[in-house]
């Protein structure tokens, strides 16, 4: 995919309706601003359990958003992402659902993962402290059949969220089904959600084990053949995300949106620039994303050193709370239904207090940070906390997930925060310094990260003591300077 800035959205979401109007939306008022769009889930239904990430159908477009030629339509104009669901699918789904009705004597029995597959000889209290959690509870959840028999199944997330066997020859075809799908409909980049749990073994953490790098290195090759590049979406230590990028097209860098945050906050880049000396450079970059904020990405793991003290981190999470006015705090954790131990639940823009400056230096510092850079569309607008929705599901994340109309987005393309949004994206698209070498030098408060190529170069020089900030670009033709708070104004 093209090293241009990438939208991350809903198609309802940010429309207020599907995806022809999502397509008019970016070849008009966002002409030439994205050159690709991650295209949160689509299929059916977009309003699950988990907002479209528990489908029923994995190849089934919903109808409220329109079909697969209007996809594929889309993706003429734009290089596509769309989420692959590698670890499991809906209670609701038609195979789980036959095999309510028919219990092992269903044809897509060997679909699901059950307890006993991966603990045949039973799970004692030793074996079940070592599995790895994402959310507190239990990760099996009892089903009866038809004929009043039960099993556990395993139910990493939630209960209507039903793990698959992929290593089963009928996992294997359901992957194969979705790959193919997306290849006949010019989904040109898919996102592994939640891969690094897929493979469960006994006596393990049940979490990005060597078999779990197998699995994706076999999936990214299947994709691959079909013309379709693969992005890792895991959230973990900061030295298995370097790892993982040696086995995959793309990786996040989930470390990057905490460090920027820990740098504004205290002033001091040391953490940022240790991590951008080392981060992979075939990444994809965020600061925020329809999840929240993470924090395990940059925290110490199994006595090893992270990017971060666990003191540092404190001071990170209730440095957000207080910034978002405790907004933060009622969807974060038990606060609400959505209770990831890993993430901070906040708009960036209220993490930063709604401070223009500093979230338009954070942007400057994303842009300019290796990695091909996606922003999200609450981002994009500068939208603030979904006080108002999160009230109404009691879903943490839905604080990040507001529903806009063409109104909305019209109003906020005349905010000045937007237009210097837009600005630091066209220069980013523009500039061929960026397919250039990256350089990076920082103490405590001075950070200057640098791209070189041929005979061009981009630099981007921050005095967070000074709070003052500058681009300097030269190009064949021309050498420029650019004033950050300038473009505010």
């Amino acid at each position: 995919m093209k090293n241009k800035v990438q939208l991350i959205t809903y198609v309802d979401r940010l429309t207020g309706s599907g995806i022809a109007e999502l397509t008019d939306l970016l070849n008009q008022q966002f002409s030439d601003l994205f050159s690709g769009v991650h295209l949160l889930p689509f299929y059916y239904p977009i309003d699950g359990s988990d907002a479209g990430f528990d489908p029923i159908d994995h190849t089934q477009v919903d109808s409220r958003l329109g079909n697969w030629q209007d996809i594929k339509r889309l993706g003429q104009s734009h290089e596509l992402m769309a989420d692959l669901i590698v670890n499991h699918m809906s209670a609701q789904s038609k195979e789980f659902q036959d095999v309510l009705t028919h219990g092992k004597q269903s044809i897509y029995w060997e679909l699901f993962l059950t307890k006993d597959k991966v603990f045949p000889d039973g799970l004692t209290n030793e074996l079940a402290d070592k599995i790895y959690r994402p959310r507190p509870g239990s990760c099996f959840t009892t089903f009866e059949f038809a004929n009043k028999e039960t099993a556990e199944f395993w139910t990493t997330f939630t209960d209507t969220q039903i793990d698959i066997d992929v290593m089963s020859d009928k996992g294997q075809e359901y992957l194969s089904r979705i790959l193919n799908t997306f290849a006949d409909n010019n989904i040109k980049m898919i996102r592994l959600d939640a891969a690094g749990y897929a493979i469960k073994k006994a006596g393990t953490r049940c979490f990005m084990l060597d078999e779990t790098f197998d699995f994706i290195d076999q999936l990214s090759k299947k994709a691959n053949a079909l013309g379709i590049e693969t992005l890792v979406e895991i959230h973990s230590y900061y030295q298995t995300q370097i790892e993982i990028a040696k086995r995959v097209d793309q990786v996040y860098d989930f470390a990057l949106p905490p460090l920027i945050l820990h740098s504004l906050f205290t002033k001091d880049v040391t953490a940022l620039v240790k991590w951008l000396t080392i981060s992979p450079r075939n990444c994809i970059t965020v600061l925020d994303t329809h999840d929240g904020i993470g924090i395990i990405d940059v925290g110490p793991m199994e006595g090893k050193a992270g990017l971060l003290t666990n003191g540092e981190i404190d001071n990170l999470v209730e440095t957000i709370h207080f910034n978002s006015v405790n907004e933060s705090k009622k969807a974060t954790g038990a606060a609400a239904s959505n209770v990831d131990l890993y993430q901070v639940n906040c708009t960036y823009y209220d993490a930063l207090a709604q401070n223009d400056f500093d979230y338009l230096l954070a942007r400057a510092i994303q842009f300019f940070a290796p990695g091909t850079p996606q922003v999200y569309y609450a981002g994009l607008m500068g939208e603030k906390n979904d006080m108002t929705l999160l009230e109404k599901t009691n879903v943490g994340r839905d604080i990040n997930r507001p529903y806009l109309t063409p109104s909305d987005i019209d109003e906020s393309l005349e905010k000045s925060f937007v237009k210097a949004m837009i600005e630091l994206i066209n220069i980013r698209n523009t500039c061929d310094a960026f397919n250039g070498n990256f350089n990076v030098k920082g103490e405590q408060s001075m950070l200057t990260m640098s791209w070189d190529n041929a005979h061009c170069s981009a630099v981007l020089i921050i005095n967070l003591t000074d709070r003052t900030s500058s681009i300097e670009i030269k190009e064949a033709s021309r050498t420029y300077s650019i004033s950050l708070q300038s473009l505010l104004y």
